[in-house]
């Protein structure tokens, strides 16, 4: 494990629900096991993910340049350069960060890298699983699939 710089790697360009975004992950870079760690940049009107939480990983994120708006926990936020939020693994770490912006939004997510992981997404009520690597992880997983969620059954 070594010192990296973010400069020394190639962005990876990922289809988000809304738009896309550039993805570095830094932790992985590193040689990091147990804890990720990305660089994200949204452009404006980009949203990367739905919104959603984890039933093994927390997340943190830190805003690094730009505005925007989070959702965590059903509050609304707006967020700016210095802002750090904490995504507890349960209901009330539900995240997700929209660039409604006329900049980029740049921060990272950083997050432990438990196996396996479940994630829930209440707004279009599915849920995620994942064995054999967590999310986040590019190491070949077992079972990574998504399934419809009904909350009454």
């Amino acid at each position: 494990m070594q010192p990296v710089n973010e400069s020394d790697f190639d962005w990876a360009e990922h289809e988000g629900v809304e738009g896309r975004f550039r993805q570095k992950q830094l932790g992985a870079a590193a040689g990091s096991d147990n804890l990720g760690c990305s660089l994200y940049e949204l452009p404006p009107d980009a949203q990367p993910w739905s919104y959603h939480y984890h039933a093994a990983n927390e997340e943190a994120l830190y805003i690094l340049s730009g505005t925007g708006t989070l959702r965590l926990g059903g509050e609304t936020y707006t967020v700016c350069g210095g802002d750090y939020v904490p995504c507890p693994a349960d209901e009330s770490g539900a995240h997700t960060i929209v660039n409604d912006s006329e900049e980029t939004l740049r921060y990272l997510a950083i997050s432990t890298m438990r196996d396996p992981d479940v994630t829930v997404h209440p707004d279009i009520g599915k849920v995620g699983v994942f064995v054999g690597a967590p999310p986040g992880s590019d190491d070949e997983r077992e079972v990574s699939a998504f399934f419809d969620h009904d909350a009454d059954e």
